[in-house]
């Protein structure tokens, strides 16, 4: 036996796991047991800030005691007390021709001022009637007292016979037949309001024409000869400050509420109103020239004035034209201070023109 020959090597075992059982699919499932969930505990929040409830409790008798209240201020500015001051510069420029001035001349004078005063208030009065559903177009008009509501139709028409009956007892306590101007006055402004107002040219002419009126039942009524120059001047400047609202009227809400703005272009507007600027200044040079009843030795003071004119036309224009005003005349003229302190000016060189002729006697 050959010992150095070795023996062979054991065999080795390798342990397989046993392969595991089949699942029995037929079997359920042990429920489970699921524990219940606890509610939520509210987070802590801060106190709630302490509020205070105030109840206001408008009765309907509230509200009719205040439009009662407030009726006589609207009332009044449906009147347009703003725009009389229009009878003030224009009626009593009949002074100028009468020489020597006297209580009954002022007295007159005042009495016209008077009856033009209600029957322009009386023409605003039915404008605004008419022109009510028009007016509420506009971003001015729109607040009128009868556009706005603030003034019902049925009081409108009795403030309307009331103004009537007024200017009836002024014109029967006056004068006899003396009152036509006003009475003309009213019956163009009637037409104007009926339709003419939408015929471009005729609308402006006759609210110049009613200024020219203004100045004849001053004349009449002191017995003053009224100059035809200084009729034209007051025509064209009025005339003037009518193309100048109308012009403003378009740059500042078109033409849908006013139908004789359809016939204007600014173009157009624009040389109407310095063409009657012109004519303005001309005919206001003529009547210093011609008819006004100043002394002899005035010629001066004449000359000084008429730049004064001049100036204020320029600026009116400039107004308009430049800076885009010229929406209400009266607030132009009378706001400027520029106009302001012309206007002074030209009427301390007016009063001295007509005061020196009772120096030098």
């Amino acid at each position: 036996m050959d010992i150095t020959r070795s023996s062979p090597a054991p065999a080795r075992v390798v342990a397989v796991p046993p392969e595991p059982e089949p699942a029995d699919l037929t079997a359920l499932p042990e429920p489970t047991t699921v524990e219940p969930l606890q509610p939520l505990q509210p987070l802590p929040s801060a106190p709630a800030p302490a509020t205070v409830s105030v109840s206001v409790t408008v009765t309907a008798t509230d509200v009719r005691g205040r439009r009662r209240r407030n009726r006589p201020r609207h009332l009044l500015a449906l009147l347009r007390p703003g725009q009389w001051v229009k009878n003030l510069a224009v009626v009593p420029l009949a002074l100028l021709d009468t020489h020597p001035w006297g209580t009954a001349a002022f007295l007159r004078t005042g009495w016209a001022v008077l009856g033009f005063t209600l029957a322009s208030a009386l023409v605003y009065v039915v404008n605004d009637l008419a022109d009510r559903e028009r007016d509420r177009l506009h971003p001015v008009k729109r607040h009128r007292p009868i556009a706005s509501g603030q003034v019902s139709t049925v009081a409108a028409i009795v403030l309307t016979g009331v103004l009537a009956l007024t200017l009836t007892g002024w014109a029967v306590a006056g004068p006899a037949w003396q009152w036509w101007p006003t009475a003309l006055y009213l019956a163009l402004s009637l037409a104007y309001s009926q339709g003419l107002k939408h015929v471009p040219l005729v609308d402006a002419f006759i609210v110049a024409t009613g200024f020219v009126l203004r100045l004849v039942q001053g004349a009449l009524l002191i017995g003053a000869q009224l100059s035809e120059w200084l009729a034209l001047c007051v025509f064209s400047l009025c005339l003037m400050l009518s193309l100048g609202k109308r012009r403003h009227e378009m740059t500042a809400a078109g033409r849908a509420h006013r139908p004789a703005l359809r016939g204007y272009t600014l173009a157009f507007l624009d040389h109407l109103v310095v063409l009657v600027a012109v004519l303005t200044a001309v005919s206001y040079v003529l009547y210093l020239r011609d008819d006004a009843a100043l002394a002899a030795d005035a010629s001066l003071v004449t000359l000084l004035s008429a730049p004064c004119a001049v100036f204020g036309l320029a600026r009116y224009l400039q107004l308009l034209l430049v800076e885009e005003g010229g929406g209400n005349p009266v607030h132009v003229l009378f706001r400027d201070r520029a106009t302001l302190v012309n206007a002074a000016l030209w009427a301390v060189l007016v009063a001295l023109a007509l005061l020196l002729p009772h120096a030098s006697a």
